[in-house]
């Protein structure tokens, strides 16, 4: 079975770890740890931290597709498993989690961060959620507080259009059907 197997009763099967044969480089100037956000989906995302900060550090929020930053990487559901608006959901469910971690009882890893300095980023798929999570959000994420979203990064991000594009339309090679690709 390959990474998403599609039945013809529409089922829809997806490989949840892909193994990789990867030799991690530690510097030791980067600490991370994964936490769960979100139990009912069982999402988890990633955190990232300097090991070394000489002040309070601004918070990158990441969707995926060595900076000075504390850096969350959360999951989120997939389509075709998960029709939109699931992906965005569970965005802001994570910035949701990530307002809990700025109480007393929060992660310690939060210690040191500046809740009033996040930024959403993220490339191809994760650019039109992060776009979508800011918008939801509202300038300043008023219903945040204390985080406080000042700006957001969207790297090649993907939004798709009313007309199709000739590369929709016609994909030279055919991995998956465009039939496939709509559902």
């Amino acid at each position: 079975m390959g990474v998403l197997q599609l039945l013809s009763d529409g089922t829809v099967f997806r490989q949840q770890i892909i193994d990789f044969p990867t030799q991690p480089v530690n510097d030791q100037s980067v600490l991370y740890k994964d936490c769960l956000f979100h139990k009912p989906h069982n999402l988890r995302l990633r955190l990232y931290k300097p090991v070394k900060t000489n002040r309070r550090m601004p918070v990158l929020f990441y969707f995926r597709g060595a900076l000075g930053a504390l850096v969350v990487a959360p999951d989120y559901r997939l389509a075709p498993e998960d029709r939109l608006p699931a992906a965005m959901d569970d965005g802001v469910a994570a910035m949701e989690w990530l307002q809990s971690q700025a109480g007393e009882w929060g992660d310690e890893w939060f210690d040191d961060v500046d809740f009033r300095r996040v930024f959403v980023l993220g490339d191809s798929s994760g650019g039109n959620i992060a776009h979508h999570v800011a918008t939801r959000l509202g300038a300043g994420s008023p219903g945040l507080g204390p985080v406080r979203v000042r700006g957001y990064v969207l790297l090649a991000p993907f939004f798709g259009g009313v007309a199709r594009t000739e590369s929709e339309e016609g994909p030279r090679e055919e991995m998956m059907s465009l039939e496939d690709l709509d559902r």
